[in-house]
């Protein structure tokens, strides 16, 4: 298998070596990926190899002792044909996240010196047209393509969480025409996402104009450098501010973003597929305070937990200012909202 199929499918890593249709390498491939484990492997035998008796030299007996017991009964309707030289077809598979996606498989026969057949080489294929693929794919930054399939499996992973919304946006969309503001907002959200991935972010979902992300500890490499990445990322995004307003025809003090920071130990991230979209999101109380904190920050201020801030080593609590701090709860700000007074008074925060 190569790098990129091992890579594509959770646990498959731990049936290289075991026969295809065998119990070891069934369960590592659908466990946990599939609604229907045993539909999905049912549909898979008798669509993937038209010429499977062929490896076991037509002996049914044999196929018998060795396929999964799921499979079994399906024996029987194998078709009597030898290994075909090249075949391809296309297929429905069930595949995570309960979807059922279509793709191409091409399987060519590979045979030792003396005629005989030695193995397959099977090669996948999504069914979608190679436009649709550099579509989906083109300028999508390939790092952060990573990390998104490094949570495709949810899972606690402390992390720190950056929300970012336009401050005062139905004033400025009222002013402008829609298209203008409409390139805008694409402008303020691709920059946005911009100083996440290059901070080492994932970026979550885009709420109208408002940015989250999430910035992984196990990913980042520890939970200061986690920290330090959020914090960065939002002064990152502050410093692309008047470059956007310039280009968008407005001052740059018509431009002001809320940024709320924060800590989440106990964080749940993971990846939402439908059949539109694939996206990053977080559950857990710590995503619910930081919204009351972004809410609080009014006048383009960020604001950050004391959860955040102490998560930083002296080293890089020192690179980014802020190796002395003092915290205001955020229910006594006079920013704060009514949310921030009854969902979260008593959280500790600071501007960074």
């Amino acid at each position: 298998m190569t790098d990129e199929w091992l890579t594509s499918v959770p646990g498959i890593a731990d049936a290289v070596g075991t026969f295809m249709w065998g119990p070891e390498s069934l369960y590592s491939t659908y466990t946990g990926t599939s609604d229907d484990p045993v539909a999905a492997k049912r549909e898979a035998f008798r669509a993937h190899f038209s010429d499977l008796l062929a490896t076991t030299a037509g002996d049914r007996a044999s196929l018998r002792a060795l396929v999964d017991p799921d499979l079994v009964d399906l024996i029987d309707e194998l078709p009597d044909t030898g290994a075909q030289d090249a075949h391809s077809e296309q297929r429905l598979q069930n595949t995570a996240w309960g979807l059922s996606s279509s793709g191409w498989s091409t399987f060519l026969t590979i045979r030792s010196d003396s005629g005989g057949l030695a193995g397959f080489i099977a090669l996948q294929k999504p069914a979608v047209g190679m436009s649709a693929i550099w579509m989906a794919t083109s300028g999508g930054d390939t790092r952060h393509l990573d990390r998104t399939y490094s949570v495709s499996r949810a899972d606690r992973r402390p992390s720190a969480i950056l929300f970012a919304d336009l401050e005062a946006s139905t004033p400025l969309a009222r002013r402008l025409s829609t298209q203008d503001y409409f390139n805008l907002a694409r402008r303020l959200v691709r920059a946005a996402d911009d100083s996440v991935v290059e901070s080492g972010g994932v970026v979550g979902r885009h709420l109208g104009d408002g940015v989250t992300a999430f910035f992984l500890a196990d990913v980042i490499g520890s939970e200061s450098a986690a920290a330090r990445a959020c914090i960065e990322a939002s002064r990152s995004l502050r410093t692309a501010v008047p470059a956007i307003a310039e280009r968008s025809g407005i001052a740059a003090e018509d431009i002001v973003l809320r940024f709320g920071l924060h800590w989440g130990s106990t964080l749940y991230v993971g990846l939402f597929k439908t059949i539109a979209r694939a996206e990053v999101t977080a559950m857990g109380d710590e995503v619910n305070e930081t919204a009351r904190i972004e809410a609080c920050a009014s006048g383009g201020r960020a604001l950050a937990s004391k959860q955040l801030i102490e998560r930083l080593t002296a080293n890089d609590a020192a690179d980014l200012g802020l190796d002395r701090v003092e915290y205001s709860l955020l229910g006594d700000l006079p920013t704060a909202t009514e949310k921030a007074r009854r969902d979260a008074p008593q959280l500790p925060v600071t501007e960074v």
